[in-house]
């Protein structure tokens, strides 16, 4: 057991380093999502394979002992969990779970919303209105892009009240899509 406070990797890397049709598909993400590097695609692919598999255990503990008490709310936490998130639709099952891909997740970033609402022109440029402070929620910077936006959140995505990008005739700025 290490130290408690060291940070630990939130990803698992591929099997197979070298195999093109993975390599392939990782750079169209990267490419359309405008991500920084692979380990962001991981990172996503990673989370994606958690859900899975807590929907997978919850599938088998219901075919072992039927029903009970314990899978009902690991399934109603599970499914509100990506709900709030919407990642998944409001008359989902677990079937649906296991359906999802990286790019429900990827849609969720807080890059790609800022893209998406029209407050950068590029995804690459959203990725840096977030990073350098220009991207608000609720009123509160948040620097990261990576943070994954709930839908109760999401129109609630601004520019920061400080940032030069909050005057409406600043260059760079786009007009927002409603």
């Amino acid at each position: 057991m290490g130290y408690p406070g060291k940070s630990r990797k939130l990803y698992e890397g591929p099997r197979t380093p070298w195999d093109a049709r993975r390599l392939a598909e990782e750079a169209e993400l990267i490419k359309a999502y405008g991500l920084r590097n692979k380990r962001e695609v991981w990172k996503a692919q990673s989370l994606l394979r958690r859900f899975r598999r807590r929907a997978r255990n919850i599938m088998a503990l219901e075919a072992l002992a039927g029903e009970s008490a314990y899978t009902k709310r690991e399934t109603d936490a599970l499914l509100s969990m990506l709900k709030r998130y919407g990642m998944i639709g409001e008359e989902a099952n677990l079937n649906d779970v296991l359906r999802m891909s990286v790019e429900n997740i990827l849609e969720r970033r807080l890059q790609t919303q800022v893209f998406r609402q029209g407050l950068a022109h590029t995804i690459k440029q959203a990725r840096q209105f977030v990073v350098h402070g220009h991207i608000a929620i609720n009123g509160r910077r948040v620097t990261v892009p990576s943070y994954l936006v709930p839908l109760s959140e999401e129109m609630s995505i601004s520019y920061y009240a400080n940032s030069p990008l909050s005057d409406t005739s600043h260059p760079e700025r786009p007009v927002k899509a409603s």
